[in-house]
Formats: structure tokens, C-alpha cells, sequence
């Protein structure tokens, strides 16, 4: 529990269901006490997605759970990060329902067009990786930060172990992770002397929906099982398991509040030991 994060206004991307990352760390700052805005894409429930997205539906409900048993004000609001006036409209929105933000944390993501090498990746699937996982978060600090400039705060941004140590066959999504890990690293230096801090997070594997999809993909190429894949990977991790959401809602709570106020432009691993280096 982080006192400090009590009344603030946090805002997670990519927060729209459950199993995800992005549902762990808003859920941990609401339970800090934060006021929590709850933002995803808002599919239409029972359409198809390669991994399952957020419904408006499921939103609204993480929202009004967050304020039933933390007793904060949370909101659900749609956005694509692709998107400017997607990202314009839940600006306006939360100026005029919270008039600030404290915490923002970029958690959207996707991959698109793997497994493939660069040399067969199609160039538009290739684009839509970096436009969502980079360009994604350039466009939301952008629009977001004039709400954050007169009290200072801090962002959080998703990478990614991938951002530092090249996967096989999904190469957008490795080159992407690694320009969100420098991007973080300038606005920390340009955002310090308005008393907000950048880091971010570089997960490993960790239990979600594009994990599992993901060994369903490395298993077919591979010729082998998703179950087989997975425990291949354990074999990787000197913790010898997969790690939990939660474990990345902790991590992102500690970066959100005073307690790391001397830290700024990081690119923290969270990897079961899986990557050491910085």
C-alpha cells in the first residue's frame, strides 16, 4: 500500500480485461486509492481478435468494481492509440471529469504479421506493430502531459524484455519495445525539471492472454505444444516459472508513487532473473 497514491489520478491503457497486464496495474493503484481511469479500445463484444480485447462492456464493470471495493472514483474511457482524436476525446474527457493526471501508464500493445523473419514480414503489418507499441505512446504522453505539467507525476511505460534481448520471428514488435525504452529515456531527461518521472517496465513472460497465444504460435512453428513451449521457456528462467500480472502491478505501483522519487528514466526488468543485464 503506497499513502501517497491516495486521491491521485492514474490512467492505464490497455486496461479493458481481466487477464491482462493492464487490468493488474490499475487494479493495484485502485487499490492504493487512486482514482483510476480504465481505457481501452471498447470492442464489440463477440467479435473475433487473434487475442481477446477488452469489451466496452468489461470496462464499464472493472470501473464500477474498482469503485465498489476501493472506494474511488473510476471511469472507463475508449481509446486507440492510433487514433488523435480517439486520444483527444479521452483527453477532453478526463480535463473535464478529473482536470489532471498524476499517473500515467502506458500499457497498450499489440503484434501483428508473426511469427516472421524480416526478410517475409509484411510491411503493413510490420507499421501497425511499431504505430501501436511506439508511436502509441509519443501520441498519448503528448496529449496527456498538459495535464500533468502543473503538479508533476509520473509515467510508467510498457517495454519489454524483447526490448533488449531480439526474439525470433517478430522483429516490429522488438524494435518497437526498444524505441519506447530510449523515448522514456528523453522525456525523463526532458520532463525532469517539471517534476515528472519516466521509467519503464521490461516484462518477461508473464501469464496473460498474448503469452498464451504466444506459445500457441512459437509451438505450431516449432512443431511441438503450447504446454511443451511453455515449459521449455520455465527451463530459461533461473525462478523456474512464469510470472504473474500482479507481480507487474506491484512493480508499476512502486514506480507510480513517492517511494521511487529519485528514480527517473529506468528500464526496469521484471523477469524471473530471465534478463540481468540493464
Amino acid at each position: 500500500m503506497y499513502e501517497d497514491l491516495k486521491g491521485k489520478v492514474a490512467l492505464v491503457s490497455g486496461a479493458g480485461k481481466r487477464t491482462g497486464i493492464g487490468f493488474a496495474i490499475a487494479e493495484k493503484l485502485a487499490s492504493c486509492g487512486a482514482d483510476v481511469i480504465v481505457a481501452d479500445m471498447g470492442a464489440i463484444a463477440g467479435k473475433e481478435f487473434a487475442v481477446r480485447t477488452g469489451t466496452r462492456e468489461e470496462m464499464e464493470e472493472i470501473a464500477a468494481d474498482f469503485c465498489e471495493r476501493f472506494g474511488v472514483r473510476s471511469k472507463a474511457v475508449n481509446l486507440d492509440v492510433t487514433d488523435a482524436d480517439s486520444i483527444k476525446a479521452m483527453v477532453d474527457f478526463i480535463g473535464d471529469e478529473y482536470g489532471r493526471v498524476d499517473v500515467l501508464c502506458n500499457n497498450a500493445g499489440a503484434s501483428f504479421g508473426v511469427p516472421n523473419s524480416v526478410i517475409s514480414y509484411e510491411e503493413e503489418a510490420w507499421m501497425k506493430t511499431i504505430d501501436v507499441n511506439l508511436h502509441g505512446v509519443f501520441r498519448v504522453c503528448r496529449a496527456v502531459l498538459p495535464l500533468m505539467m502543473e503538479n508533476g507525476g509520473s509515467i510508467v511505460n510498457t517495454s519489454s524484455r524483447a526490448g533488449k534481448v531480439p526474439p525470433l520471428f517478430n522483429g516490429a514488435y522488438a524494435v518497437a519495445k526498444a524505441g519506447v525504452i530510449m523515448l522514456t529515456k528523453v522525456m525523463a531527461k526532458e520532463l525532469a525539471s517539471a517534476k515528472v518521472r519516466v521509467n519503464a517496465i521490461c516484462p518477461g513472460q508473464i501469464m496473460t492472454d498474448l503469452e498464451k497465444w504466444r506459445f500457441g504460435l512459437e509451438a505450431d512453428f516449432l512443431g511441438t505444444t503450447a504446454e511443451q513451449r511453455e515449459q521449455e521457456m520455465c527451463q530459461t528462467i533461473p525462478l523456474a516459472r512464469i510470472g504473474d500480472p500482479k507481480e507487474v502491478g506491484e512493480l508499476v505501483a512502486f514506480l507510480a508513487s513517492d517511494a521511487s522519487s529519485y528514480i527517473t528514466g529506468q528500464a526496469i526488468n521484471i523477469t524471473g532473473g530471465q534478463l540481468m543485464e540493464l
